[in-house]
């Protein structure tokens, strides 16, 4: 066996935490194909003879290893164990010692030769628990400005008709009430959660340059606009996610300009990163967002910058909203978000927050600061195989896995997971137009765990290049809908919200040469996804005793010979459920 793959770290997110206050669950690394079977020795370190010995379940594999994982539910947590792993005739012990000969070492001996993993205790408050309704979600991102303007005399002045193309500064009247008055088209797209875009004063149309937290933009309302908005999509079953941008504020942030008026003179020097006085801009001597000027980085260790920012939190979340997506997210530093996290669970213990983090996020994933994260990891991987057709099923396949095995299983299931956003070509642009290939990723998408995100204006076919052309005003005219996509999203959304398989299902990836397919499955239920990218038809088959019923077309499969075959036309997907024979 190739020793040096096989990895486990204790008391980690990625390889052995609580999935609730008496259920443990361990991952085990091992190099690709190289292990045969792998065993779980478990059980109260203070009663270490009385430990019981598991078989774990090879869930997965990536381009370099296996992952063997395993839950073990107990009455005391002050846990202790090992593994037992097997090749052939090689057989050793795995533990914090490192790696023994099962048949000398000593395991009930003094703790000096042989050491134990260890998790010493589960405390209940430690416990990653996301909102349940994570499980159930399907959010619909909305950017304001560009989504439909409820109230012209808001709007800013020189307001441009709406449908004018996209600028990086251009403003087309959208508001919070052309959210309110809209909200039957997402009814009737059946989204039951949207994911708003900053919604605080600031002077661009985006609104990620905030000039005052505790203040809705004048153009998009105010407070009680909020509240209808609130009220009228919770009346609906529709929950409020804001988007809080406390890296950085707007270059007009009041406290900024009297630091840029007064100099180390200001109240305010410290809200700020300035490396040196007077300030400058042209090369600017403070930290900001990106390159120039425009908008300064947060001091989020001063207390009078938290005090600030955390009271604006409390007041937006007692409107009733339902969690937050938090801007730059990785940039912030996790004291700041631990005490933001204890404010917003505290008046809202079923908000969910969410963070933006581009890359690997699993510091920010324990449980103690964020949920999940914006999945641009796996949004990646989906340009990369739907919209570009440059990998291979089997890639994709490893790609995800990959993804999967970094984070508690908690924080996969409450990964937003997105095609498009704001920030990035509208997914339809990536795919060249090809209906089809956005099709079939929002039938991946739908079916992934996680909370699955549609991008205003995709379900009707829209498109657009990167930001600003990713921003443009949402074509109401239903002439120039495709409305076929958009049925088909329907469907999709109401077979996510019809299927606890969708919402809670184990996932087991299991493609098969040209064809990418996956499992989900409960004690109850299991639906394949088996999706063809190739130009030909292909036929996906596996074991199965019994019928497969397309939940999408609701085309019936019968099982021969112990078998179910599945046809797919040419970059056709299909999500299938797998009923066995009575």
């Amino acid at each position: 066996m190739k020793l040096q793959a096989i990895l486990h770290i204790p008391k980690s997110s990625a390889y052995a935490y609580p999935l609730a206050p008496k259920k443990f669950h361990v991952r085990l690394r091992t190099a690709k194909d190289d292990v045969e079977q792998a065993w779980l020795v478990i059980g109260n370190q203070y009663l270490w003879k009385t430990r019981e010995r598991f078989p774990m379940e090879k869930t997965g594999s990536d381009a370099l290893f296996d992952y063997f994982e395993a839950t073990y539910c107990c009455e005391d947590t002050r846990l202790g164990y090992y593994f037992e792993i097997s090749s052939g005739e090689e057989c050793l012990v795995y533990a914090e010692s490192g790696f023994h000969n099962p048949h000398t070492v000593n395991i009930d001996g003094e703790r000096t030769e042989f050491l134990h993993f260890q998790f010493p205790y589960i405390h209940a408050q430690e416990v990653h628990q996301p909102p349940e309704w994570v499980r159930s979600a399907a959010f619909y991102q909305i950017f304001p400005e560009r989504f439909w303007n409820g109230d012209p005399a808001l709007s800013p002045e020189g307001t441009e008709p709406w449908g004018t193309p996209p600028t990086p500064s251009n403003f087309m009247g959208g508001d919070l009430k052309g959210v309110v008055q809209k909200l039957d088209h997402l009814t009737e797209l059946g989204a039951n959660a949207i994911y708003l875009t900053p919604i605080f004063e600031a002077t661009s149309n985006h609104k990620y340059d905030t000039i005052d937290y505790t203040r809705i933009d004048p153009h998009f309302g105010d407070e009680s606009t909020l509240v209808e908005l609130v009220q009228q999509a919770h009346r609906r079953g529709i929950r409020i996610m804001l988007d809080g941008v406390f890296n950085h504020c707007g270059f007009y942030f009041r406290q900024f300009q009297d630091v840029l008026r007064h100099g180390e003179a200001s109240p305010y020097k410290d809200w700020f990163h300035i490396h040196s006085f007077p300030v400058t801009l042209d090369p600017p001597n403070f930290d900001g967002f990106g390159i120039g000027p425009g908008m300064p980085k947060l001091n989020t260790q001063n207390p009078e910058v938290k005090e600030y920012l955390l009271g604006a939190v409390a007041k937006w979340t007692r409107t009733g909203i339902d969690g937050w997506r938090l801007d730059v997210s990785d940039e912030v530093d996790s004291d700041f978000w631990r005490e933001f996290r204890r404010t917003v669970k505290g008046i809202n213990p079923e908000a969910v927050i969410i963070g933006e983090n581009w890359w690997d996020a699993e510091p920010w994933l324990r449980g103690d600061q964020f949920d999940g994260v914006m999945n641009y990891e796996v949004q990646r991987a989906c340009v990369l195989y739907f919209a570009q057709r440059k990998i291979h099923p089997q890639e994709l396949q490893e790609r995800l896995t990959r993804a999967w095995m970094r984070n508690t299983d908690q924080a996969n299931f409450s990964m937003l997971n997105l095609l498009d956003s704001h920030d990035t070509p509208r997914f339809l642009t990536e795919c060249g137009g090809d209906i089809n290939r956005l099709i079939a990723a929002a039938v991946f998408q739908y079916s992934y765990p996680g909370m699955p995100c549609t991008y205003y204006g995709t379900e009707i076919g829209m498109t657009g290049t990167m930001d600003p052309g990713c921003r443009a005003a949402f074509d109401w005219d239903q002439e120039h809908w495709d409305q076929p996509l958009f049925q088909m999203y329907q469907k999709l959304i109401r077979a996510r919200l019809q299927s606890e398989a969708l919402q809670k299902g184990t996932l087991r990836f299991c493609s098969q040469g040209e064809v990418f397919a996956m499992k989900r499955a409960t004690a109850t239920e299991t639906v394949l996804t088996a999706i063809n990218q190739t130009d030909a038809p292909q036929t996906y088959t596996l074991p199965w005793q019994g019928r497969g019923t397309d939940l999408l077309e609701g085309n019936v499969y019968e099982s021969t010979g112990g078998s179910l075959s599945i046809p797919l036309a040419p970059g056709a997907a299909a999500l299938v459920r797998l009923e066995p024979t009575a």
